[in-house]
């Protein structure tokens, strides 16, 4: 398997942490802007985009800070993706920042898929 390349990535978001947390955490706030559906069953996740399914495992989550998944056919790799919100201490402002991989050549595809993504997460707040 070819190596992954990690890529990190941040987004202003105008939403409190509390909020942001639960389109993040749970199956129907993921189902609202990362995937058509989302359905988990204890630390298994479910993410379904027309017709096809991914699994991933939530390896780790803090409360309204970060979630961490792994991808279940990347189980026994180094691999994993997390949504972190980063509030600036001083300002108070609040950003997504994202880790994810990608493979060489698919970074930018990864970034830009993200992008979309938040972007939904934006117009669900109403913070475009």
């Amino acid at each position: 398997m070819e190596e992954k390349i990690k890529y990190e990535m941040e987004f202003p978001i105008h939403a409190s942490p509390s909020l942001l947390y639960q389109y993040i955490s749970t199956p129907s706030g993921l189902s609202e802007w990362y995937a058509d559906n989302v359905n988990s069953r204890g630390e298994i996740f479910t993410f379904i985009w027309e017709g096809s399914e991914e699994k991933a495992k939530m390896v780790s989550k803090k409360s309204d800070e970060r979630v961490k998944f792994r991808w279940l056919e990347e189980e026994d790799t180094p691999y994993f993706f997390e949504i972190r919100i980063q509030v600036d201490d001083i300002t108070k402002d609040v950003s997504i920042m994202i880790t994810d991989f990608a493979e060489e050549g698919e970074v930018d595809e990864g970034k830009m898929l993200w992008e979309n993504m938040i972007s939904d997460l934006k117009q669900v707040l109403g913070s475009v």
